[in-house]
C-alpha cells in the first residue's frame, strides 16, 4: 500500500469496484470514493449540531466550527474531546469551560436546522448575522502571494487527488507558502478543520498571512474567516453578495476567481500592496 493510500484508508476515502466507459470502451476497476458521515457535536452532554463530513481531522473540526461560530472565546475553553463511533454516524463529545456554555445556551435557537448551506432553518432575520470584530490595519499582502498560494495547492490537496470530490481550505504565509491544509466534502467544514488546526498546532501570528479556499466565498465563509482574525479570504470561484457587504463592514479583503495570474478584489484593495505583476517575478513593492 502506498503512503497517501494509507492516508485515505484512515477514514477520508474507501475504495470501490466500479464500471467504467471511457472512448467507447468499457471497463471494469476499483475507484477511491470520499467518505461522508454523519457528525453530531455534543456540548457539555448537549446535542447541537449534526453535519455531514469527511471523517478526517474531526478534532480540529470540533475545535474550529466552535471557535468560528463564536461557541469558545479561544482554545483554553475546551477541555477535552472524545469521538464515539456507532452505525449512525461519529459523535464529537466536547468538555467546555461554563462561560463557553452559557454562551452555546444563548445561542441555541439561532443554530436550529441549520445546514450545508449555513443558514436554512434560522428562526428569524436577527439570527442570520451576529456581531463580528473589525479586523486591524496590517502589513498588507502581495497578490504574487496569493498566486503562488493557488499555484502550489493543488499538489496538496490528496484527498481531492484521489477522489474529485471535496475542498479544501489552507492557511498561508506574507509569501504565499502553505502552512497547513485541511481538506472535507463541505466547503465551511474545510474551512473549520483548518481553523481548528490553526488554533491547535498554535501557528505564528496568523494576522501576516491569508486563507485561500477551493469553493465560492459564501457569506459564513467569510464570517469564519473574520472570526479567525485572518485579513484576506482568497477563493477560486465567486463570493455573494452578503459576502462582499459583510466583508467590507469587518475590513477583510476579499478575492474572487483566483485562477492563474488573474484574480477579482470585492472588498478591501487596499490590504494588497502594488508589486510587479510578471509570473516569474518576486514580490516587490514599487511604492
Amino acid at each position: 500500500m502506498k503512503p497517501d493510500d494509507a492516508l485515505l484508508v484512515r477514514g477520508g476515502a474507501t475504495r470501490h469496484c466500479v464500471h467504467g466507459m471511457r472512448a467507447g470502451q468499457s471497463s471494469d476497476g476499483c475507484d477511491w470514493v470520499a467518505d461522508e458521515v454523519a457528525v453530531a457535536l455534543e456540548f457539555n452532554g448537549i446535542a447541537h449540531a449534526v453535519m455531514l463530513a469527511t471523517p478526517l481531522d474531526l478534532e480540529d473540526f470540533a475545535l474550529g466550527f466552535s471557535l468560528s461560530e463564536g461557541i469558545l472565546a479561544n482554545r483554553a475553553e475546551l477541555y477535552d474531546v472524545e469521538q464515539v463511533e456507532s452505525r449512525l454516524g461519529i459523535t464529537l463529545k466536547l468538555e467546555v469551560a461554563g462561560a463557553a456554555f452559557a454562551r452555546l445556551k444563548d445561542r441555541r435557537r439561532s443554530m436550529a436546522g441549520r445546514t450545508g448551506c449555513g443558514l436554512c432553518g434560522a428562526e428569524s432575520l436577527s439570527h442570520v448575522t451576529r456581531v463580528l470584530p473589525t479586523l486591524p490595519d496590517g502589513v498588507p499582502l502581495y497578490r504574487r502571494a496569493v498566486v503562488r498560494a493557488m499555484r502550489e495547492l493543488p499538489a496538496l490537496q490528496t484527498l481531492q487527488h484521489a477522489t474529485g470530490a471535496v475542498h479544501a481550505a489552507a492557511w498561508c504565509s506574507h509569501s504565499g507558502e502553505i502552512n497547513l491544509l485541511r481538506e472535507d466534502v463541505g466547503r465551511h467544514n474545510a474551512l473549520d478543520k483548518l481553523i481548528g488546526g490553526m488554533a491547535a498546532t498554535r501557528l505564528p501570528e496568523t494576522s501576516s498571512g491569508f486563507i485561500v479556499v477551493t469553493s465560492r466565498a459564501s457569506f459564513e465563509m467569510v464570517q469564519k474567516t473574520v472570526a479567525a482574525g485572518v485579513p484576506l479570504l482568497a477563493a477560486i470561484s465567486a463570493p455573494t453578495s452578503l459576502a462582499i457587504s459583510t466583508a467590507q463592514a469587518a475590513r477583510l479583503a476579499l478575492i474572487g476567481f483566483a485562477r492563474g495570474d488573474d484574480m477579482v478584489v470585492y472588498a478591501h484593495p487596499e490590504r494588497l500592496a502594488l508589486e510587479t505583476w510578471s509570473a516569474n517575478s518576486v514580490c516587490k513593492s514599487t511604492t
